[in-house]
């Protein structure tokens, strides 16, 4: 089970840039379900190289899948993933459950990245991806009921960049590729959706950075609701 969910009922994965802490582990995922008895259809929808990393994938893991065809008697994984390159902005996929649309944000260096919207029957949730504050955004998550979006609690990024020896410039990248707590309440509350919760937090394990901080710090500029977002958390 993941997070309460078999992975036998996994149909897309969604990646919203090409960085580690975003895509390391897709190629498990599809592997592991796999494993586990799926035998549906599976579509990946992400930046590019995704369709390139996922043959590698497909290689990299060569000797582990044939075997398990040829001595457990699976059906073959390569022809049940289905990889696409995203490069634009617009509808991403539709069917009878859910509409998807992306938007182009700004996390530099990394391009394309993207922020998605989720339309289903009765409810609309979009998700930030990594983005410096965005216009694009914003106008993708125009009356959404749910905005997930990270945060940057900027009083503290001295401490965690001091606690990270190998990476000179970080703080830099933090500042000019990522939305601050304040700034996300903005966007929330300019593009009128019903709840916010803060995600992929920054510093996400300081101490000193209580929950109550990161709620008040977005208080001052939202109306609606605030969540601060846990690992497995259901809304």
């Amino acid at each position: 089970m993941l997070a309460g969910i078999s992975p036998l009922t996994l149909r897309h994965v969604f990646i919203t840039h090409q960085h580690s802490d975003h895509n390391a582990d897709f190629g498990s995922l599809i592997l592991l379900a796999w494993a586990s008895g799926l035998r549906t259809r599976v579509d990946l929808w992400g930046p590019p190289p995704l369709e390139r990393m996922t043959q590698l994938f497909f290689e990299m893991n060569a000797y582990d899948i044939n075997t398990r065809i040829a001595d457990e008697g699976r059906a073959p994984l390569r022809p049940l993933v289905n990889a696409h390159d995203l490069t634009e902005a617009g509808l991403v996929m539709q069917d009878e459950n859910v509409k998807v649309t992306a938007a182009l944000v700004a996390h530099p260096p990394v391009a394309p990245a993207f922020a998605f919207r989720f339309d289903g029957q009765d409810r609309s949730i979009v998700i930030s991806g990594d983005t410096a504050r965005s216009d694009a955004l914003l106008k993708l998550a125009a009356g959404a009921d749910v905005l997930v979006h990270e945060a940057v609690f900027a009083p503290a990024l001295d401490r965690l960049v001091a606690s990270v020896p190998n990476a000179s410039t970080l703080k830099k990248h933090l500042v000019d590729s990522h939305t601050v707590v304040e700034d996300c309440a903005r966007v929330a509350q300019a593009a009128g959706v019903k709840t916010l919760v803060l995600s992929h937090l920054i510093p996400a394990d300081d101490p000193a950075v209580t929950e109550q901080m990161w709620l008040d710090a977005a208080r001052a500029h939202f109306n609606g609701r605030i969540i601060l977002g846990k690992d497995l958390l259901e809304i």
